[in-house]
């Protein structure tokens, strides 16, 4: 009697324990259903406080795994470390995440840290460098050793690699990205109301060949953009996101815009070398298109004395920069005959 009374004892405390940490879960699920509905974009923000709340007090298996973007809001004016681009870019996949699923889904949420408020976090997880992702999955115990941790490489693809990094991790599917359009609906309308309204105009000036595609001068210009677009490597700088300096780890009061190292660009430093290309360029067709119509001989000897000095110098800038960044150099050699 005492054995049965002993057994049925131990079961109902089980149930009670069982119930117990259900009903708990159930509380923590809501309570970050409820912050997640009090986002604009769904990333709920995290403190120490919280944090101990959501991950480290309750028991493992949790019934959610966490999405995290750790931030500092002393570092968002380091252009090289793109912190409020990848932040905009975590907001995207949390929302798009949220609409894919219909507000529906309690297995995954996502949620930031930011340094100042909650350096004890950053301890916790072991958070030395940024920008860095994190997931923490429902059986992760130890923030910093069981929890993964989103390689800086991946980075590159923005809102898509941080989907795949967490298709990838658990068994949940993100779904589509949805960005935001450039243009609200009230902005196109007002463009469409605008060019309805000077459609006439427009037309009447074609007609007459008084727009500024009848200008020569437009041509020109464009011809130079697009020379210079081309050479200084501008189509580079926006693919990669360059930028256009970098401040100098040593002295922080100091840019640099020219990066020693082949396997990086500035964005100065390619406009740089873009100018001196589109020097050169503007001073051939100088010479190739205006100078034949000048009748003084000595001007003509002047002028092409000028262009050549100018570009043996910028030519020979443009060889210093690729000799000092990649250590390769430019040699002539001479005729076998003439040694």
């Amino acid at each position: 009697m005492a054995a049965h009374f002993f057994t049925l004892s131990i079961i109902t405390l089980s149930l009670f324990v069982v119930a117990s940490s259900g009903e708990l879960e159930s509380e923590l699920v809501a309570d970050l259903l409820t912050l997640q509905s009090e986002s604009k974009s769904g990333v709920i923000h995290l403190d120490d406080r919280t944090v101990s709340k959501f991950l480290t007090s309750p028991r493992t298996p949790r019934p959610y795994s966490f999405l995290i973007f750790f931030d500092a809001a002393n570092f968002h004016d380091k252009p090289e470390l793109r912190l409020r681009e990848l932040r905009r870019e975590f907001e995207i996949v949390a929302s798009s995440f949220i609409t894919n699923h219909n507000s529906s889904n309690t297995k995954l949420f996502f949620g930031d840290i930011e340094f100042r408020e909650s350096q004890s976090s950053f301890q916790l997880f072991g958070v030395n460098s940024l920008p860095h992702v994190r997931l923490v999955g429902p059986t992760a115990k130890s923030l910093k050793d069981d929890s993964d941790v989103m390689d800086q490489g991946d980075f590159s693809r923005l809102a898509e690699s941080m989907a795949e990094f967490v298709e990838s991790r658990t068994k949940l599917t993100v779904g589509p990205i949805h960005r935001p359009p450039v243009l609200s609906k009230m902005q196109l309308g007002l463009i469409t109301a605008l060019l309805l309204l000077c459609l006439p105009l427009v037309a009447k000036r074609i007609f007459a060949g008084e727009t500024l595609l009848h200008d020569p001068k437009i041509w020109l210009s464009g011809a130079v953009f697009v020379y210079f677009f081309s050479v200084s490597g501008a189509m580079h700088n926006i693919i990669r996101k360059m930028p256009m300096f970098l401040v100098d780890r040593n002295d922080p009061n100091k840019l640099v815009f020219f990066y020693q190292g082949s396997g990086m660009q500035l964005g100065a430093e390619g406009f740089a070398v873009g100018f001196l290309y589109t020097v050169v360029g503007l001073l051939l067709a100088v010479v190739t298109h205006v100078l034949v119509y000048v009748k003084d001989a000595t001007a003509k000897r002047l002028a092409m004395l000028f262009t050549l000095l100018v570009s043996f110098w910028a030519v020979k800038k443009v060889i210093l920069l690729d000799n000092w960044k990649t250590g390769y150099g430019i040699h002539g050699f001479w005729p076998s005959s003439w040694n």
